[in-house]
């Protein structure tokens, strides 16, 4: 296996821990790192012995680096992104894809253009209780779709400024719902609004999504929950499968009910590889710009229809 040099863009808590992985990872040797925060930085660079640099065209003009993740602000991926594809970097830019859906498109077909890979960080995608409950669902272990409901909630995370809890937190079960499911969206409908006075944007969100083949995607998200849970249970029917993103657990009751065990990972190690074996292979990532894409289409719509009080039709 090929060690692939990458850099890190942004390195606050998520690109920290994009770091922290590629140091460990053995297909990879994280080249440099970059960051405007002259704290943040000096503080991971001395932690991971690694170059840093303060602009992050310095990062992209070095010619060691092959491939980047994009762990900045989400108001910046656009810019970012396009920099690193025009220099050249395959690239992994943290979820949500882009702040716009025209972003998003204009990152995608620079990618194509420049022949260079573009994953959009999806992290849940990786936990072993998601895949092992795709694998049950291809199987017809719980017969056919009808429902999937999820719920994200905790307290307020300070460290979020630039976006609201739908496009922070519901977009993670939005792609999930996509990957299960695997059937055309056709109506969004949601209603949030704000009460904690440290946002500008939306602290809670209740989401509806209505799919092809008549299953229906049910959301909650928020940020006024006091402690955090992340969970979501799949109806089908001959059963149902509840999942644990926390603890990594997977439950099925029903017609072919069993008990499932489930070997602990690390989703972001998960992911990181896969992006440096895609780029290896030269094979499209597992989640690429275009299912980033879809993803943010799903949330852009339902903060449109929650200031529209009218469900929003996708065809």
């Amino acid at each position: 296996m090929r060690t692939i040099n990458v850099g890190v863009i942004g390195v606050g808590a998520m690109g920290y821990n994009h770091a922290r992985v590629y140091s460990k990872l053995e297909n990879a040797n994280l080249v440099a790192v970059a960051d405007v925060v002259k704290p943040t930085l000096d503080k991971v660079v001395k932690k991971y012995k690694t170059k840093g640099y303060s602009e992050i065209e310095a990062l992209l003009k070095d010619p060691e680096i092959e491939a980047v993740s994009v762990c900045v602000p989400t108001t910046f991926h656009h810019e970012v992104v396009m920099e690193a594809i025009k220099h050249g970097k395959h690239v992994l830019v943290e979820k949500p894809i882009a702040f716009t859906a025209e972003e998003a498109e204009e990152m995608i077909k620079a990618a194509k253009d420049a022949g260079v890979k573009l994953a959009t960080g999806h992290v849940e995608r990786f936990n072993p209780a998601v895949q092992k409950a795709k694998e049950l669902i291809e199987n017809e272990v719980i017969g056919d779709l009808v429902t999937i409901s999820a719920k994200r909630v905790g307290p307020f995370p300070p460290r979020i400024k630039d976006v609201g809890v739908a496009i922070d937190l519901a977009i993670h079960d939005l792609d999930v719902m996509n990957f299960l499911i695997e059937a055309p969206v056709k109506q969004v409908y949601a209603t949030m609004s704000s009460i904690l006075d440290q946002s500008d944007f939306e602290d809670h969100a209740e989401i509806m999504i209505s799919f092809d083949e008549d299953i229906t995607g049910i959301l909650e998200v928020n940020w006024l929950t006091p402690y955090k849970r992340r969970q979501i249970e799949i109806t089908g029917t001959d059963g149902i499968i509840t999942i644990d993103y926390i603890d990594q657990s997977i439950e099925v009751y029903g017609k072919f009910a069993q008990d499932i065990q489930i070997k602990p990972v690390e989703p972001l190690s998960e992911e990181l590889n896969s992006f440096l074996c895609k780029i290896e292979a030269d094979e499209e990532p597992e989640i690429t710009g275009e299912d980033g894409l879809k993803a943010l289409k799903m949330v852009l719509a339902a903060n449109k229809s929650s200031k529209e009080h009218s469900p929003i039709n996708f065809r």
